[in-house]
């Protein structure tokens, strides 16, 4: 007959989703309580990963696998957004999404990652934007990434593309939103129209709806603009670009660019 430990061991490593971290507090649920911990560790068991974060010793996580504890052991409302959402979807095939790129975690003010998550050497660089950008509706626009053995949350494409547009031109340039938003024409008017309506930034969307409609998308049509807060004022995302009247926003003037680069070729 087995040991207690090893059966117990056994039991663990059943219900721990290969792939993923496992924190104290999830360890202890289970009946796997410090002291057991440290046997397991002792014995090529489980391996650390952090302080109060551990791996199975013979498994490969990556950062997906240590936002999965986040998200359901730890439950701290923390999602992928902006282009790493957009490009674990298939919208954004031509940006690298492998070691030493960089991804991007959205969250409340308040809540703070642990520090195991953030000293951890996942292989990517990890942004984190902490932002009330939908205000009193932070699940709003999130859907579920299946990654084999287990599932973490993301902004849907609709919601993504405004979390890029959060960082424009700081985090990602004009250019880059513009070629994101040229892809986007199977956008759900019912979902943008919810987005814009209890979207913070003023400046998020008015250009989601210059671009959209630069764009050309079909979706737009079924969005309903009377009912969306365009604030007042104009807004300057650079110096001596081109000013867009029916949206208040001056944005970069990306013909006369590709005017200028096309005479130095």
């Amino acid at each position: 007959m087995g040991s207690p430990i090893g059966s117990k061991i056994n039991q663990l490593l059943q219900r721990w989703p290969n792939g993923t971290v496992a924190v104290s507090s999830w360890l202890e649920k289970q009946g796997a309580y410090q002291q057991l911990v440290r046997k397991y560790e002792a014995t090529a068991w489980l391996r650390r990963v952090g302080q109060g974060a551990y791996a199975k010793a013979s498994d490969t996580v990556e950062w997906t696998g240590g936002l999965y504890a986040l998200q359901e052991q730890l439950r701290l409302p923390v999602h992928v957004g902006a282009k790493t959402a957009l490009q674990m979807q298939g919208y954004a095939h031509f940006l690298p999404l492998g070691k030493g790129s960089t991804v991007s975690l959205f969250g409340p003010p308040d809540i703070k990652l642990p520090a195991w998550f953030k000293q951890h050497r996942w292989g990517v660089k990890v942004r984190y934007t902490a932002t009330n950008l939908f205000a009193g509706q932070a699940e709003q626009g999130l859907t579920k990434k299946e990654l084999g053995s287990y599932s973490i949350k993301l902004s849907a494409p609709e919601r993504a593309i405004m979390e890029v547009l959060y960082g424009v031109p700081q985090v990602d340039s004009y250019e880059e939103a513009r070629l994101l938003m040229e892809g986007l024409t199977t956008l759900r008017p019912r979902l943008v129209q919810a987005l814009l309506e209890t979207c913070a930034s003023v400046k998020v969307k008015r250009l989601f709806m210059f671009l959209a409609e630069s764009c050309k998308h079909p979706w737009i049509g079924k969005v309903n603009l009377s009912k969306v807060d365009f604030g007042r004022g104009k807004r300057q995302l650079v110096k001596g670009g081109r000013f867009d009247s029916k949206y208040n926003i001056t944005v970069p003037n990306t013909e006369a660019a590709s005017a200028a680069r096309g005479a130095r070729a």
